[in-house]
């Protein structure tokens, strides 16, 4: 039996940067991934990486009606398949790493057991779950084939002429504003009467006004009942203030959240704890109640980015070979972005987060409109909004609901994560035109 110093489930963001790292220290690495489909994890085969490629393209479409979908789709396909094997040489080619392909299942808790071409037996004397997430369907009559999950429609290479998706959070209005780029008529069924709600109203607003302008059903206290084809369409059954209704679509689309991956994995051998949600129990330092085994990734629970995987991976990096001291604890302020039509970004607290904690706040908001960049760029659609600590003036939270905004709201993570004062932004100089010297107006317009 082969033993190692570290063994890693899942080839994820945490996962294959880990092996890297560690691999590079002198310590025997074992990597194992079920899926010769899945090298890189989620981000690059699934996930972050063809999504945004594909919202890249919806715009491309949009402005080049001659454009197809279809061409997005191999586009995409080609930019996957380079990437994965990218992954895949910069860990083949480490002498100190063994990759496995198969299903891996514990034994005990220092035992794995991998089930690929052949079926074997390793030892790792540390061991980090990396395994993701995936994509939850609720529990409901489906009698059709033509429904999908993100997974899954990223490989439909026909255009649904009306795509219905059920679910409102960010895969479910990303996909609606990509697919409305394609030229899809999209409907979105949300169950609650309110757009994202744990946005500030007048960001939320804004939001809708965008998607509204591009033509996208919002469907409030929508509650499924059942999907079935319908001659040639599919069909959603839902109920809505007490009365059942339907729509037709081409294909559903159900966004309706994720839950971590752990089928298979037999935690209770090594005796690893979950919680309610499925999702692996863990303390500050990412290990669990099993003081050789950790999680990492969204098989945790918490937000699920790449970017808390790769921190992730900072924070055992750092207990293993460092001093310690990095935690989930003293993890800096995250950024959230949603890449609509018009993107939006926020870090921080939100105007009603702030004044739930207490604090006494001050508050500037800038019409998108009044950018010069924006003009420029032809979208003045949107606002930004930031919120400040009256007594320190600190940065408290932003929302940008802007073009450019995915790359902007990093300036508003650093002030904050540094704790500068928000004056230092408004009279920072800024190229122009640019987005980003919206700062200075947006800040200027505190007295």
């Amino acid at each position: 039996m082969q033993e190692f110093d570290i063994v890693i489930i899942g080839f994820g963001k945490a996962g294959k940067t880990l092996a890297l790292k560690s691999a590079a220290k002198g310590k025997k690495v074992a990597l194992i991934e079920k899926s010769k489909k899945m090298y890189g994890g989620t981000c690059i085969n699934i996930g972050c990486i063809p999504t945004k490629k594909l919202v890249y393209q919806s715009h491309l479409s949009k402005m080049t009606p001659t454009y197809s979908y279809a061409q997005s789709i191999e586009n995409k396909n080609k930019l996957i398949l380079a990437l994965r094997e990218k992954n895949y040489q910069n860990l083949i080619q480490q002498p100190n790493i063994t990759i496995f392909d198969g299903k891996a299942s514990f034994l005990d808790s220092k035992t794995i057991c991998i089930e690929g071409e052949e079926k074997l037996q390793i030892k790792g004397e540390k061991i980090f779950i990396n395994t993701g997430s995936k994509s939850f369907i609720p529990d409901m009559p489906i009698k059709s084939k033509k429904v999908y999950t993100s997974t899954e429609l990223l490989d439909l290479d026909v255009l649904p002429t009306k795509l219905l998706i059920i679910g409102g959070g960010y895969i479910g209005l990303e996909f609606a504003s990509m697919y409305a780029n394609f030229g899809s008529k999209v409907s979105v069924l949300i169950r609650k009467n309110q757009l994202m709600p744990k946005e500030d109203e007048d960001i939320a607003a804004s939001v809708e006004a965008c998607l509204e302008k591009m033509g996208i059903e919002i469907i409030y206290e929508a509650v499924p009942i059942s999907i079935e084809d319908e001659d040639e369409k599919v069909k959603i059954s839902f109920d809505k203030e007490g009365r059942t209704n339907h729509i037709l679509g081409d294909a559903v689309l159900f966004a309706t959240g994720r839950k971590a991956y752990t089928e298979g994995l037999n935690l209770q051998k090594a005796g690893v704890a979950i919680n309610n949600q499925g999702e692996i129990i863990t303390n500050e330092f990412l290990r669990t109640n099993i003081e050789n085994i950790y999680a990492l990734g969204d098989v945790k629970g918490g937000p699920l980015f790449t970017y808390i995987s790769l921190d992730d991976f900072r924070i055992v990096f750092d207990l293993i070979f460092g001093n310690g001291k990095r935690s989930v604890k003293n993890r800096p302020a995250v950024p959230e972005v949603i890449f609509l039509d018009t993107p939006l970004a926020c870090v921080g607290l939100k105007e009603k987060e702030a004044l739930a904690k207490g604090y006494e706040i001050k508050i500037a908001k800038l019409s998108a409109e009044a950018i010069p960049a924006a003009r420029v760029l032809n979208n003045t659609q949107g606002m930004l909004k930031v919120i400040i600590d009256a007594k320190t003036d600190l940065i408290l939270g932003a929302s940008l609901h802007c073009q450019n905004s995915p790359e902007i709201i990093n300036i508003f993570s650093l002030a904050i994560n540094a704790k500068q004062s928000y004056v230092v932004l408004k009279d920072m100089i800024f190229t122009h035109p640019s987005m980003s010297e919206a700062i200075n107006d947006l800040f200027g317009n505190i007295k």
